[in-house]
């Protein structure tokens, strides 16, 4: 069972902690999927409005509205891209110390969700600011190389297209960890069998927005989950990142 944990609430809005693995909102294509609208009714006994999304890998601030107004208000605020998301995220190599990624995107379909969509719509502009927080290099041979090589990434996505962060990163030549569809099945298998890992190294960890009913600044923090904390640590980047507090610790990547 997913918990939900709760990272900010007032009479309008609320944000959880979506774990990695858990959908938004019901899918056609996983029709028995567990889901983090019908979870929020079945535990806190209220109906979410979805503002935003994030794919399912990526665990993270995720917000909903109240009510339908509460939504419509905030979902401009998307769309004007007031609204500041900020990531967390483990890269194969080492990434540039910080730099800009402008590179258009085409829309990404759903051969099941959208067969109606047309297919040849032209890419969309998408932009993406990235900074360096970290690296490791691991004594564990990869392809030809005999050690790899690894980035802690903070991005900060400028546009909300479909797999942005992963798209982009996988741009430059530095997929993220994890990632079964943009990424490196090679360094993919070297995290599962080595470090356990059974998800994406892709963390929501930071929303910022002025509240469009009170006007005040809003910041919802994130912290990473107690396995990934442990990760980290093991590759000396403590205090790079929103680390768990010991509530935080007893949650799981993995659902029971």
């Amino acid at each position: 069972m997913y918990p939900i944990n709760i990272l900010f609430e007032d009479e309008f809005y609320f944000a959880i902690d979506k774990p990695a693995g858990l959908l938004v909102h019901p899918s056609p294509i996983e029709r028995r999927a567990t889901n983090a609208i019908a979870l929020i009714r079945e535990q806190m006994g209220i109906k979410a409005y979805t503002v935003h999304r994030l794919d399912r890998p990526t665990s993270g601030v995720l917000i909903f509205a109240k009510t339908s107004e509460a939504a419509n208000k905030l979902n401009l605020c998307f769309a004007g891209r007031r609204v500041q998301k900020t990531y967390l995220c483990v890269c194969r190599g080492y990434t540039e110390e910080q730099g800009v990624i402008d590179y258009p995107l085409k829309e990404i379909i759903d051969k099941v969700a959208d067969k109606m969509a047309n297919p040849n719509k032209p890419a969309k502009d998408a932009v993406s600011e990235y900074r360096r927080l970290g690296t490791v290099e691991l004594p564990i041979p990869v392809s030809k190389y005999p050690a790899a090589r690894y980035s802690l990434v903070e991005v900060k996505p400028k546009t909300g297209r479909k797999h942005q962060i992963r798209r982009h990163l996988k741009h430059i030549f530095h997929p993220l960890v994890g990632d079964t569809q943009h990424g490196d099945g090679k360094h993919n298998a070297l995290f599962r069998e080595h470090f356990g890992l059974d998800r994406l190294l892709l963390m929501a960890t930071k929303l910022e927005f002025v509240h469009p009913f009170t006007g005040q600044a809003i910041e919802i923090n994130a912290p990473v989950s107690g396995w990934v904390d442990q990760l980290f640590t093991e590759f000396g980047w403590q205090g790079l990142y929103p680390a768990p507090t010991a509530i935080d610790e007893v949650q799981s990547d993995r659902p029971d």
